[in-house]
């Protein structure tokens, strides 16, 4: 007899229950953000098409765009083939999935030049965060 939730078995969670989990646009490919996500936030999401993540800091279920407003519709999940990072197909409500409001959680580049090396952000704040998070 297969249990409900035998696929559940195949995902490697950390010592702390949680996996590691990457949005990425569905239609440009962009990776947007990495976030957690425990057992139960990997079954509401797959029930849901909605991106729900753990966050560490809250010790909560996180809904993406829950404030915000920038929830993620999710069109494919994958498993990596160590089984202990998961990859989220996305629309991304409002094109921003990041907090200091940008698209994309990466926005942070290393240069090297000029000296001495530092992290640069290379893409452009759409809104202002003071007016997603009042």
């Amino acid at each position: 007899m297969t249990r409900k939730h035998a696929w559940l078995d195949q995902v490697k969670f950390n010592a702390d229950g949680l996996v590691a989990t990457i949005a990425q646009d569905h239609a440009s490919g962009k990776v947007l953000m990495l976030a957690w996500m425990n057992a139960q936030a990997l079954e509401e999401t797959l029930r849901s098409s909605q991106a729900v993540y753990w966050s560490r800091s809250r010790q909560q279920l996180w809904r993406k765009g829950e404030q915000s407003g920038h929830g993620q519709h999710v069109h494919d999940i994958r498993l990596d083939c160590d089984g202990d990072a998961i990859l989220l197909s996305v629309t991304q409500k409002g094109g921003i999935a990041c907090h200091t409001g940008r698209e994309s959680c990466f926005y942070r580049r290393l240069q090297t030049d000029p000296s001495p090396t530092h992290w640069a952000a290379v893409e452009p704040v759409i809104k202002d965060p003071s007016e997603i998070y009042p």
